[in-house]
C-alpha cells in the first residue's frame, strides 16, 4: 500500500446507515491512501460519524440546515490546507477496484489537469433505467477536454462529477473555490471555470465506483427542478457552453435504443419519466417566478429554499 502525501479525501455524510461499512471496506482495501483523510458529518443520528472516527478518519461536525453543496465541499478544503490534491466522494459511491483512487491520481501528471473525475457503474441490483443513465454519462473511454472542446462538446465538456473527483487546489482557488449557496452542479459550476481559465478535466474511465439510484417519478421531478434552477441561476455557464436541451435529446435516444434492448416493457415508464424531467425543468429555469413555498414544495434541495 503507497501513500498519497499532501492528497486528502473528504466525504459529506449524513446518516449513511449499514451500507457505509461497504464503502469503509472498499476504501480500506485500496492500493494508495491519502495523507488526509475527513468526513463532514451533517449531525448524522445512527452512528455515522462513530464508524468513520473508528476506521482512521477525522470527523467534522455541523449542524445539518447548515450543508450546503458547495459551501461544505469547500469547507473541507479550508479545514485541510497543506492538501494540494482534493478527493471528493460521497457515502453512497463505493469504490469498485482496490486502485481506484490510484488511478485517479495518476491523472494529475498533467500540469494542466485541473480536476479529473471516474467513472460510476451501476450498482448490480440497479434497475436498467438507472443503469443506462451511468452507461450514458460515464462510458469505457477516457478522454482529457480543454477550453477548445467546448465548441464541439458543448455543456458536456464542463460535465464532472460530485461523487468521485479529485481537485488540484491551485487549480480550484483559480476559480474562486466551490460556490457557496448554490442547489446543485457545485461540480459542473468549478469544471466550466476551470476550463474557461485555461485548465484542463480529465475523465479517468479505469477508476471505477459503483454509484446508480433508482429514482421514483417525484424524485426524478425534483432533482430536475433543481437542475433547471441551477441554470436559472448560472446564466454564464449557458452563454459560454449552450443550453442542456440537445444533450437532453440525445440521452433520451440512447435511453429507448437501450430500453428497446434490455427491457421494452419500462419504455412507457422512461416516456414518462422524459416528460416529468422536461417540465421540471422548464419550472426550474422559471423559478425567479415562482412562490418561495411551491419552489420548497418542487425541489430536491428544499432546504435551499429555506435560508
Amino acid at each position: 500500500m503507497k501513500s498519497a502525501p499532501n492528497v486528502a479525501l473528504i466525504v459529506p455524510t449524513l446518516n449513511a446507515g449499514p451500507a457505509f461499512d461497504r464503502w469503509l471496506e472498499a476504501y480500506a482495501a485500496q492500493t494508495c491512501k491519502p495523507q488526509y483523510t475527513l468526513v463532514i458529518d451533517s449531525s448524522s443520528t445512527d452512528g455515522t460519524p462513530e464508524r468513520a472516527e473508528r476506521a482512521g478518519f477525522r470527523v467534522h461536525r455541523i449542524a445539518r440546515h447548515a450543508f450546503d453543496h458547495g459551501g461544505t465541499r469547500q469547507l473541507g478544503a479550508e479545514l485541510l490546507p497543506e492538501a494540494e490534491l482534493l478527493i471528493y466522494m460521497t457515502q453512497d459511491a463505493v469504490l469498485a477496484t482496490p486502485d481506484a483512487l490510484e488511478r485517479l491520481l495518476s491523472a494529475f501528471d498533467d500540469a494542466r489537469i485541473g480536476l479529473a473525475y471516474g467513472r460510476q457503474l451501476p450498482y448490480p441490483e440497479a434497475g436498467p433505467i438507472a443503469a443506462h443513465a451511468r452507461l450514458f454519462n460515464y462510458p469505457p473511454r477516457s478522454e482529457v477536454r480543454a477550453k477548445e472542446d467546448i465548441a464541439s462538446k458543448g455543456i458536456k465538456a464542463a460535465f464532472n462529477s460530485d461523487s468521485f473527483a479529485c481537485y488540484r487546489r491551485a487549480a480550484l482557488e483559480q476559480v474562486g473555490g466551490f460556490p457557496r449557496s448554490i442547489i446543485f452542479g457545485e461540480d459542473a459550476h468549478v469544471a466550466s471555470r476551470m476550463l474557461l481559465s485555461g485548465w484542463k478535466v480529465a475523465y479517468v474511465a479505469e477508476a471505477q465506483v459503483y454509484h446508480s439510484h433508482d429514482y421514483t417519478l417525484w424524485q426524478e421531478f425534483t432533482r430536475y427542478f433543481d437542475i433547471g434552477v441551477f441554470h436559472a441561476r448560472e446564466k454564464e455557464l449557458l452563454q459560454a457552453f449552450g443550453g442542456a436541451e440537445g444533450e437532453g435529446l440525445r440521452y433520451v435516444r440512447s435511453e429507448l435504443v437501450y430500453l428497446w434492448q434490455k427491457a421494452p416493457g419500462k419504455i412507457p415508464s422512461a416516456l414518462l419519466r422524459t416528460l416529468l424531467k422536461y417540465t421540471a425543468y422548464r419550472l426550474g429555469r422559471l423559478e425567479a417566478f415562482l412562490p418561495t413555498r411551491l419552489k420548497r414544495h418542487l425541489a430536491m434541495n428544499q432546504h435551499y429554499f429555506v435560508r
